[in-house]
């Protein structure tokens, strides 16, 4: 497993029964997580006071407690490169996945290698990060996600690190229209990053199933990727989809060997512990 590095900001303190409890910047959270199935105990004293805590729904969606004054919007800083807003939000997420720290180390570098103009299509770009970090490190962006309040978060983000100037376009888009319509314009990008839901739907109401649909939108990428591409990097969160099996996705979609790609679990370092807690996995190939 590649673990996320470089937070000050961020620290997952602990994690026990379905639960995560997590320091952003000064405000402690505790959140659920499906994939913390063990029961080791709420040891650690910050348990019980934590800021504010999040109690799902039995009807869906849940709610906060908060237990101190926790302002509605805060930002934090990864690696004195980028600054994020976080916001809870009432479906737990807070606007940054810290896990994907582990990822953007790969584009910093992949970019900063190029000495090259680079062009990133960042295809369900949700609220920015990757997009920061390509900008900052010189890349050119297209920013797609179908909801608009994301991608106004991430000119919101791009504002914070002052980016706002640099190129970049954002898109209120569904991501396999938008390809489609790439395809046709013959526009062509030097690295894609995908970073799609399990479930979700786009601007217009259109249903997306990762496991539906995540194969035949990998393959018209193949068709706006330039003739000199750099990288290429799916992230998934979808729980029982092992990094293999991504990285058949996107060999076969793409036509590249295996041997050229990288597939594996990235996640996050547990202080309590001194585990690591799976986030999901990335599949990356830097041509």
């Amino acid at each position: 497993m590649r673990t996320a590095q470089g937070w000050t900001d961020y620290e997952l303190i602990d994690a026990t029964d379905g639960r995560r409890l997590e320091r952003w910047g000064g405000y402690s959270l505790v959140r659920p997580d499906p994939q913390v199935i063990w029961k080791t105990g709420e040891i650690n004293p910050k348990w019980k006071s934590a800021d504010a805590v999040y109690h799902r729904s039995k009807s869906g969606g849940g709610r906060w407690e908060y237990r101190r004054t926790v302002p509605k919007e805060w930002h934090i800083e990864w690696n004195g490169y980028i600054k994020l807003h976080v916001t809870p939000t009432g479906f737990k997420h807070t606007g940054v996945f810290p896990e994907q720290a582990a990822n953007w180390a790969l584009y910093i570098d992949a970019i900063n290698n190029a000495k090259r103009p680079i062009k990133v299509l960042n295809l369900f770009g949700y609220t920015g990060a990757a997009t920061a970090v390509c900008l900052k490190a010189g890349a050119s962006v297209c920013h797609v996600d179908a909801s608009k309040g994301m991608v106004a978060t991430a000119k919101r983000n791009a504002e914070l690190n002052g980016l706002a100037d640099k190129p970049v376009r954002f898109l209120v888009d569904d991501c396999e229209k938008f390809i489609a319509r790439e395809i046709r314009r013959k526009n062509r990008y030097d690295a894609i990053i995908m970073d799609p839901p399990s479930y979700g739907r786009g601007p217009s109401g259109e249903m997306w199933k990762l496991e539906d649909n995540i194969f035949d939108l990998t393959a018209m990428c193949r068709d706006v990727l330039s003739d000199d591409p750099l990288f290429f990097a799916l992230n998934t969160y979808t729980a029982g989809l092992a990094p293999a099996a991504s990285k058949y996705v996107v060999a076969s979609a793409l036509g590249i060997p295996g041997e050229k790609i990288t597939a594996e679990e990235i996640g996050l370092n547990v202080t309590q512990s001194g585990l690591a807690l799976p986030c999901g996995s990335t599949v990356f190939v830097e041509f």
